[in-house]
């Protein structure tokens, strides 16, 4: 019996260009400065991709396989924690798609292919608003949030 799956989907409106928006997705030194980590690939069909923490470390803890490409509008991926690379039915599937609107651009990341459930489920739904809100913060002042940050207590 295969699992329940499930996905995510976020949609932001951002003033910047699909030019400048695939760039800060693909180009680990831009990455780096919005989402803590770099995302290095080719960005080839085909081609693999990991998503290293920007720290001294340099941790892999996601990676995939570039499935399409198509700058600046598209990119869809495979995504897995690297601890379960080698098993397919842990991989998920992101896809960025970037639309042009007059002066600015909507950004929408679907995110498919997830276990309904799982600690991979779970935790995007909390990373992908705070990754995309840095991104959009990043590219309109400049200034990115800190996607690390956590809920402060209420006691």
């Amino acid at each position: 019996m295969s699992k329940q799956k499930t996905s995510f989907v976020y949609v932001t409106y951002i003033r910047s260009t699909p030019e400048k928006v695939f760039e800060a997705i693909t180009k680990p030194d831009i990455a780096r400065r919005y989402w803590g980590h770099e995302n290095v690939s080719d960005w080839q069909p085909g081609s693999k991709w990991e998503h290293v923490r920007a720290n001294d470390e340099r941790t892999v803890e996601l990676v995939g396989e570039v499935i399409e490409t198509a700058p600046p509008s598209r990119l869809v991926i495979s995504w897995a924690n690297a601890s379960e690379a080698s098993d397919p039915e842990a991989h998920s599937r992101v896809t960025f798609d970037i639309v042009e609107y007059e002066s600015m651009v909507r950004l929408t990341v679907s995110h498919d292919e997830l276990e309904a459930g799982s600690g991979m489920a779970n935790g995007i739904s909390k990373g992908w608003p705070a990754v995309l809100s840095s991104l959009k913060s990043y590219l309109e002042t400049g200034t990115p949030i800190d996607v690390f940050a956590r809920p402060k207590n209420e006691g």
